[in-house]
């Protein structure tokens, strides 16, 4: 295995590459070699944004100091860029969701493993500050035995604000492919695996009406559940439940409380890093606001890249590994499945819970 930092190249050059871009500054094992898209005007503004040549797709795939392919294409590319990286002899890091069907993500993991190599996904929110203090006091006992949990994500959709939403709402989009895994990731590293699932889902909305530039005025017709409230029988016993909505116009929900037998705990937006945790035990009067015990509370996107290439150096587990992004693909596909068959499904996959992140890591490394 190659000494030194680990070399990346990153495949899509849209909204969110930008952080992953300044992974390679932010992490002290990392560095951006190349970068491409299918629109390489795109990857060369970004590439000069950062000072990182763009080249063709095939000649990054090619491209032998690049071991991690950071797969940033949009849903329904995310299994054909993985398994090309895959068969390039490249491990493959891609943002979320792992696949858009348990079939194409049944293929990345089976290839992975033929070839070796590894494969992980987003989101990395989880080994943020918030979340992995929440784990802490998880698993110090400060809230008892998990009970139960609810988790919540309502908004109004995407067409209002990002300048391309068409895919939000195609197969393999809608709220709970968006941002169910956001919450599942984070359920999961505070709870462990789900065993079976149940849910109902509905479009609200057949079309929509795109109002941001450069596409204001397109209508959209919706290919995918929209309202999605699914219940979750975690392995350890505890009663999930969530509901992902992008039919929703405002709401006074919490993202994620998890219920104890001595306490609940209130846990911060698991579309960020940091933000606040509070708590409230038998004999308070109110809540209390509970300080991050770990670092990486600023967006840090990239840090699931940074702990893949030091999986791959030490030969330790990925925390963001692809036993887990496949596990919370199966969890979404169940809740859709659920609903249509108007049945449990028992969920195929399992994984374990992703170790905690250690306490007092200097800022861009992992497990000094």
């Amino acid at each position: 295995m190659p000494k030194g930092k680990t070399k990346i190249g990153i495949i899509g050059c849209g909204n969110i590459s930008g952080i992953y871009f300044q992974s390679g500054k932010s992490f002290e094992n990392l560095e951006v070699v190349a970068c491409s898209d299918l629109d390489m005007e795109k990857a060369g503004a970004r590439g000069a944004e950062f000072g990182v040549p763009a080249c063709p797709v095939q000649d990054l795939l090619s491209n032998p100091e690049i071991e991690i392919v950071v797969n940033l294409t949009v849903p329904k590319a995310h299994a054909e860029v993985n398994i090309a990286a895959l068969k390039a002899g490249k491990s493959a890091y891609c943002e979320k969701p792992f696949a858009t069907s348990r079939e194409d993500g049944r293929k990345v993991m089976k290839l992975a493993r033929s070839k070796g190599l590894l494969v992980s996904g987003a989101p990395d929110t989880f080994l943020g500050g918030g979340i992995q203090t929440c784990r802490k006091l998880i698993d110090d006992g400060w809230i008892g035995q998990p009970v139960a949990s609810t988790a919540f994500m309502l908004c109004h959709g995407h067409e209002t604000w990002h300048p391309s939403p068409e895919f939000y709402y195609e197969v393999g989009g809608g709220p709970m492919f968006d941002m169910g895994p956001y919450y599942l990731t984070a359920l999961v590293n505070l709870l462990g695996p789900v065993r079976r699932v149940t849910a109902a889902t509905k479009i609200t909305f057949p079309d929509r009406l795109i109002t941001s530039q450069p596409k204001c005025g397109k209508r959209v017709k919706v290919e995918t559940p929209t309202h999605i409230a699914g219940v979750m029988d975690f392995a350890n016993g505890v009663i999930g439940t969530i509901v992902t909505s992008f039919d929703v116009w405002s709401a006074q929900v919490p993202c994620i409380e998890i219920y104890g037998t001595e306490g609940t705990m209130q846990v911060p937006d698991p579309n960020g890093f940091g933000g606040a945790i509070r708590i409230h035990r038998p004999g308070m009067n109110s809540w209390a606001e509970i300080p991050l015990a770990f670092g990486y509370a600023d967006n840090s996107r990239g840090i699931g890249v940074a702990d893949m290439a030091k999986a791959m150096r030490s030969g330790r587990k990925q925390r963001a590994g692809g036993e887990l992004a496949y596990h919370v693909l199966d969890i979404m596909c169940a809740f859709h499945d659920a609903s249509d068959a108007g049945r449990h499904v028992e969920l195929e996959s399992k994984c374990e819970r992703p170790a905690p992140l250690p306490l007092g890591l200097t800022p861009g490394s992992l497990d000094d």
